[in-house]
């Protein structure tokens, strides 16, 4: 177990240390604080706009950071090497590929938080249809730029890696910033807070979920074909329920047996996406999000099983063991 945690925090470290991590997230971020001045150009609808825009946001962005983060501790460890100097310590495999998936996990995990509370302080920022809330808005880019500047200046005098640097200052400062805003800012009528944290927890389940499924990829793809292969899944997991779900069959045992073969494989997105019963104004229980969670743990288990599996028989630099 002392292994596990130990490769697991440095799977961590990695992956908030890569440069194109903080792009991702600072890029995300740079979007979620502007959407709400688009909604200058909507009538009646501007919060569902910012709400929608904003999670599709986390959800897309997040699953390039784990495809990203994948391939940077799983290919390139294989590719240059350093596997095999784990494998040669008392490390098994299905502990360093486990450790990765927990690794990988934690790092979007805190991709999409920061995520979230910025999509929480966006709906503050957007008022009402004709006016936005600027001082909010600029206070949000006030604590990105702060952030960035402290990471400039910890890795100019210290040595310190900028981009864990300015991640663990976005992640300290936007919360502190959201709560005052919920605190202290009348709260718009148009969303219902605890509805928009439960429908924002949902993302983390789904971006967990593709985390894992890029562990197993990366164990035998590349970066780039990594990526493409978890965007086919991405969108066919999306449209699972109209490509393969058929309640009055198909009239054919094989294909009621092969698509609820594949509509049980893939992972269904829909099940985390709840912006359409936010705009509605329906109440999320909470039964849902554990249930939801369920879900994902069986799924994350059962991938987790698959890539220790595949892992199991790949061959690195010769090694057999």
């Amino acid at each position: 177990m002392f292994n596990l945690f130990q490769l697991t925090r440095n799977t961590f470290r990695e992956c908030i240390r890569e440069p194109i991590f903080f792009i991702l997230l600072i890029t995300a971020l740079a979007l979620i604080g502007h959407f709400p001045s688009v909604t200058l150009f909507v009538f009646s609808e501007q919060l569902k706009l910012v709400v929608d825009s904003s999670m599709a946001t986390s959800l897309v962005f997040g699953l390039f950071a784990a495809v990203l983060c994948a391939s940077h501790t799983v290919s390139r460890e294989m590719r240059n090497g350093t596997v095999l100097l784990l494998l040669s310590k008392p490390v098994y495999r299905w502990t360093f590929i486990v450790a990765k998936i927990l690794g990988i996990i934690s790092a979007v995990t805190v991709f999409v938080f920061i995520c979230n509370v910025a999509t929480i302080i966006s709906v503050y920022i957007a008022k009402d249809q004709f006016r936005l809330d600027m001082m909010a808005y600029y206070i949000f880019f006030s604590i990105l730029l702060i952030a960035s500047t402290i990471g400039c200046l910890s890795n100019f005098l210290y040595g310190k890696s900028f981009s864990a640097t300015a991640i663990w200052m976005i992640s300290v400062l936007l919360p502190l910033y959201c709560i005052c805003l919920v605190i202290f800012q009348p709260h718009p009528e148009e969303i219902i807070l605890k509805d928009l944290i439960v429908a924002l927890s949902l993302l983390f389940f789904s971006v967990a979920t593709m985390a894992t499924i890029t562990v197993v990829f990366s164990t035998r793809l590349e970066m780039v074909a990594n990526l493409t292969v978890c965007c086919v899944i991405f969108f066919l997991g999306l449209v699972s329920n109209y490509l393969f779900q058929t309640p009055d069959g198909t009239g054919s045992a094989l294909l009621d047996f092969v698509c609820g073969f594949f509509y049980a494989l893939l992972p269904n997105w829909q099940f985390f996406w709840m912006a359409d019963a936010l705009a509605t104004r329906q109440a999320i229980p909470l039964s849902y999000l554990i249930w939801s969670g369920v879900y994902v743990i069986l799924y994350i288990i059962f991938c987790s099983m698959w890539a220790v599996g595949v892992f199991q028989s790949r061959e690195i630099a010769k090694d057999s063991r």
